[in-house]
Parts: C-alpha cells; sequence; structure tokens
C-alpha cells in the first residue's frame, strides 16, 4: 500500500511538472497564435474581395460576435460584404468566407476549416468548386453543381453561404 502511494505522489508531480510547463509554454506562444489567426483572417478577406483595401467588422449587439465584415476600396467607398458560413458537412462542420459585392453577386469564396473525407469531401476546397460561386446571385445558387463522391459537402457549402447571405442581407436592410 505504501509503495502505491509513492508512485501515486511521483505520477501527481510528473503531471504538475508537465501542466506548469505546459501553461508557460502557452503564455509565451498565445500572442504569436493570435497574430497568425488574424494575419490569416485578414489574407483570407482580401482573397474573397481581392478590391477592398479596408475592412470594418460589423459585431453583434453584444460586441461578442463578428456578424460580417464591410468591405471599403482605397477611396473608402464601400463595396460589399464579406461573412462567414457555416453548416455540418459529411463528416465535420465547413466553414466558409464568402465575399458579396453590393448588387448581391458573389465575388469569391474560400472554403477556411473542414475535415471531410480526404480525397472526396475535401474537393470542395479545390478552385474548379469554389469559382463556381463568383458572379452567382447570393440568393440563388441553383446554378453551382455539386461535386460526385461528395454531394453531401458541397451542398452543406451551397447551402450555408445561401442562407447566410440572405441574413446578412435582412441585417443590412434593418440597418445593422
Amino acid at each position: 500500500m505504501k509503495e502505491m502511494m509513492r508512485y501515486g505522489f511521483i505520477l501527481a508531480l510528473i503531471c504538475v511538472a508537465a501542466a506548469g510547463l505546459l501553461a508557460t509554454v502557452n503564455s509565451f506562444t498565445r500572442s504569436k497564435i493570435i497574430e497568425q489567426l488574424q494575419q490569416e483572417e485578414r489574407a483570407a478577406l482580401k482573397e474573397v474581395m481581392p478590391n477592398a483595401v479596408k475592412f470594418n467588422e460589423v459585431r453583434n449587439d453584444k460586441g461578442e460576435e463578428v456578424l460580417y465584415y464591410k468591405a471599403f476600396d482605397n477611396q473608402d467607398k464601400l463595396i460589399g460584404f464579406v461573412f462567414k458560413a457555416g453548416s455540418k458537412g459529411y463528416s465535420s462542420v465547413i466553414e466558409t468566407l464568402a465575399g458579396i459585392l453590393l448588387d448581391d453577386r458573389i465575388s469569391a469564396i474560400k472554403v477556411i476549416s473542414q475535415n471531410e473525407t480526404p480525397g472526396l469531401g475535401v474537393r470542395i476546397t479545390e478552385k474548379k468548386f469554389t469559382d463556381q460561386f463568383k458572379s452567382k446571385n447570393s440568393l440563388d445558387l441553383s446554378g453551382v453543381e455539386t461535386i460526385a463522391g461528395a454531394t453531401i459537402s458541397s451542398r452543406a457549402v451551397i447551402n450555408s453561404v445561401k442562407k447566410k447571405s440572405q441574413e446578412i442581407k435582412e441585417l443590412i436592410k434593418n440597418g445593422k
């Protein structure tokens, strides 16, 4: 019994030391990780709205969540909106970033997060699929073809972009 207590104590010390080390590393790398994520987000925003120079966040009433971004050109003129859309695909939640011009046409979309089946569902990230959205009316995506073998994943992207664009259009119409 005494030996078990000793091993338990040693194991507890190892766990405390490991947790302390992980906490220390986390405190040193947290700012770098946040900075890297912000850089990736800025690059993705620029990718879906290439003519934009500046993006302003529009947050919910509590200020906790970004609803969408307003995109401005170099003369500070509003040229469109960028938003994140998400939906359950075949094996994961698929997050997409979409840019919409003032006339409701899609400038571009980019899949920013997914964990779909390698070889099939992952094809939603390919240009052949995402380029279909360009210049389409955001409220009518009937011309976008699903990917054979990845129908659930492609429909998830199509439906999430369409649904979220309707929500954003409603928010804008109501002055948010």
